[in-house]
């Protein structure tokens, strides 16, 4: 059995079956959320890449990033001194079939 992360490394995600649709719609009503939802369309990211790219500061996209993690959208590991984040395409599609591919199209 692999070692556990230490306390400060564990990131709380809600499970799956908790993902609630309402929650996830109203989060991503928000167009920066949504971008940063598009900019993970193609993989993992780095948090600081992500508002560098958005153009905001670190602080905000951290706070949107949350949002996004606590609404079930997102998946936050840390390695070292870096949180990466990316989509939860799987649990996104099993809960909610077909969702991510409509808001990728846009």
């Amino acid at each position: 059995m692999p070692p556990r992360a230490p306390v400060r490394d564990r990131i709380p995600h809600p499970p799956v079956e908790s993902l609630d649709l309402a929650t996830v719609l109203r989060t991503l009503g928000d167009p920066l959320r949504l971008e940063i939802v598009r900019a993970l369309a193609d993989g993992e990211r780095p948090c600081g890449e992500l508002a560098e790219r958005l153009g905001v500061p670190t602080s905000t996209g951290s706070y949107h990033l949350r949002l996004l993690r606590e609404a079930g959208i997102t998946r936050t590991r840390v390695s070292g001194t870096t949180r990466f984040v990316s989509l939860r395409r799987d649990d996104l599609e099993a809960r909610f079939p077909g969702l991510l591919d409509v808001l990728l199209a846009g």
